[in-house]
């Protein structure tokens, strides 16, 4: 009994009773059974409850002897867990379920989910990349993340060390989405508690591994296919020749993505993989204007779309200046930034700009650093 390569097209009717969803997770933990097995064991039997009393007969015919289906103690103490840690789960045909990835072949069945589920209809794009990154690599996902934020994108990525982090940090605002490679619960490295806590608050974090299982390293590989599919493209920021990104990348053109990747010096290691896509037809990044315009036709035109909240009641000001101050906070945080940089990265006069900056000012919104900086007032 191996895993199958192909299913039932059509993904199945979710599960609508606590015992129903039991079942499924029964079924799914059970070993040998990967997604594309669960969805034919689920569609030649019609329900999991019939599939797990078939199971061990299956066994016994491929030539496993002893089979036991996975103890009903286990799935127990794994609702137990997520209970503790308040995650829900999303099973594949439901409404909550991301759609982009219901179709795929190799859906996960189901998903532990802890934070704002809501993200996941917005439209996605997935930045990753080396986690030994350069300060460049860094500061150019920051870049992207906060721009594709910017443009109504919630961004995805691995909640791993360099590019992963970089990404997540910059569109916590904005939304993002970290899939993890163990328990949804497990936060892996330990060094991104607080990040992890955050996306938590303000984003979401998803994983198909059970409650409590420490990542190895064969569950990575299967963690980058879920941020490919959850994508409408793939940006690779920084990667080695043979790295972890250019297995999403993979799993990307295979599902039907774009891929796109930023390139670097030819003598870095760290941009080997980046500038081998290139050479082999991946769309080259220098910003997000790049992102945007290599999207398909029917994905939301969301670049020339502004995502600023509407004015307050009897704010009568022209919406364009409404729009710049939005897209001018979004540009700040904390760490001070030089207002010609602001002015650059808005792309609008400075004679527009430095109007709208001193009623930010005013407002308390914005604060001036020395030197002529400019944050967030915090």
């Amino acid at each position: 009994m191996t895993e199958e390569q192909q299913s039932s097209n059509h993904p199945p009717l979710p599960p609508t009773t606590e015992e129903d969803r039991f079942s499924w997770l029964r079924l799914l933990r059970s070993r040998k059974v990967g997604p594309a097995t669960f969805r034919r064991l689920l569609h030649e039997h019609g329900s999991a409850q019939n599939a797990l009393a078939a199971l061990p007969e299956l066994a016994r015919a491929a030539g496993i002897e002893g089979y036991e289906t996975c103890p009903p103690g286990v799935i127990e103490a794994e609702l137990k867990a997520a209970k503790a840690a308040k995650a829900r789960l999303l099973c594949l045909g439901s409404a909550d379920y991301p759609s982009a990835l219901a179709d795929l072949s190799d859906a996960p069945p189901m998903l532990w989910a802890i934070g704002d589920i809501s993200v996941l209809r917005r439209p996605m794009i997935a930045l990753v990349g080396a986690r030994n990154c350069s300060s460049l690599g860094a500061r150019t996902a920051r870049a992207l993340a906060d721009g594709l934020g910017a443009q109504g994108f919630v961004v995805v990525s691995g909640l791993a060390r360099g590019i992963d982090t970089a990404a997540h940090k910059a569109a916590l605002g904005s939304g993002t989405v970290a899939v993890m490679a163990g328990g949804v619960d497990i936060i892996y490295p330990a060094e991104n508690a607080d990040l992890a806590r955050d996306i938590s608050k303000r984003g979401l974090r998803l994983s198909e591994q059970p409650m409590g299982v420490t990542p190895q390293a064969r569950h990575f590989p299967r963690r980058n296919r879920i941020i490919s599919g959850l994508a409408q493209a793939v940006v690779v920021v920084e990667a080695a020749a043979k790295s972890g990104s250019l297995i999403t990348a993979r799993d990307a053109l295979d599902q039907g993505r774009d891929v796109l990747a930023v390139p670097g010096h030819p003598f870095d290691a760290r941009a080997a993989g980046c500038n081998l896509l290139i050479r082999e037809g991946a769309t080259l990044v220098r910003s997000v204007e790049d992102v945007i315009e290599a999207l398909p036709p029917q994905a939301p035109d969301l670049f020339n779309a502004q995502v600023s909240p509407p004015p307050a009641p009897g704010d009568m000001r022209p919406q364009p200046a409404v729009d710049l101050q939005a897209t001018i906070l979004s540009r700040l945080g904390p760490s001070p930034v030089a207002e010609d940089q602001l002015i650059r990265d808005v792309q609008v006069p400075a004679s527009a700009v430095g109007p709208v900056l001193v009623e930010l000012e005013l407002q308390g919104r914005i604060q001036r650093q020395p030197g002529g900086l400019l944050s967030l007032a915090v």
